[in-house]
């Protein structure tokens, strides 16, 4: 009762931040509605162009950070170690805001971007573990808030058979673009490789390269998986991943 009450006088939470979301998903729609007449090269040369956009920007920031670090490394003096810390400490975060800045300012046109790809992929026939499959999806409203949501690092909460394999595609996209790689971590090895294969047309479709991160794989198929642009795979492998590297001896190993 109270909570009915409190809905009545506040509104519901989620259809608060969802009409904050509108404006955001309008532009979205209004910038797909002139996609239409471009052609398959326009629309990747664009993408390649916003590509190089976000790295000429955050590549002099990366390069300074990269420096500080090796010099960090090398830095016998304690009390200058303790300094380059320091601005290592600010350089990242620097970087971090000035990172979500810019993507989030070209958000609603790579949006745009994924959901004409994923029209023009319609009819597209391909497979998915062994089975054939024909590409079908074109984001709704509602899976572009759950794509924004994701990008802002926080949680969407969708059920089953709410499209939230296509959802991850769009924050997932415009993260690859920073060049640096990005993770979509889930709970078990056929989910992801299932989900990696069945979304690979829009990412193959700009010349993106996805990768499969899965148990029984040896370090050289992982590496060639963590060098993709997008890599599925499972919290347990990147985890234990994660501590293979640290316990390792060399970079080759």
């Amino acid at each position: 009762m109270l909570n009915k009450i409190t809905q009545m006088i506040f509104g519901d939470r989620d259809k608060r931040e969802a009409s904050k979301m509108q404006p955001r998903i309008d532009e979205i729609n209004s910038i797909y509605d002139t996609l239409e007449s471009i052609s398959d090269d326009e629309i990747r040369k664009r993408i390649q162009e916003i590509k190089q956009d976000i790295q000429n920007i955050l590549a002099p920031l990366e390069d300074e950070l990269e420096e500080l670090n090796k010099n960090y490394q090398i830095e016998p003096d304690e009390n200058k170690k303790i300094s380059l810390g320091n601005n290592i400490d600010g350089l990242t975060k620097n970087l971090k805001e000035k990172t979500q800045l810019i993507l989030d300012d070209h958000l609603p046109e790579v949006f745009a971007i994924i959901k004409e790809t994923c029209r023009r992929l319609i009819g597209h026939e391909y497979e998915v573990r062994g089975d054939a499959v024909t590409w079908f999806m074109v984001p709704f409203d509602v899976q572009l808030i759950g794509a924004i949501v994701l990008h802002e690092g926080k949680i969407t909460e969708m059920a089953t058979g709410e499209g939230k394999t296509l959802v991850a595609t769009m924050p997932l996209f415009l993260n690859a673009l920073i060049g640096r790689g990005v993770h979509l971590i889930t709970v078990n090895d056929y989910l992801a490789q299932r989900d990696a294969e069945w979304m690979s047309p829009i990412f193959e479709f700009h010349g993106l390269v996805v990768g499969c991160n899965v148990g029984g794989m040896n370090s050289e198929e992982k590496k060639e998986a963590y060098s993709c642009d997008i890599t599925y795979g499972t919290n347990s492998e990147f985890g234990f991943d994660y501590l293979r590297d640290n316990m390792a001896i060399s970079e080759s190993r």
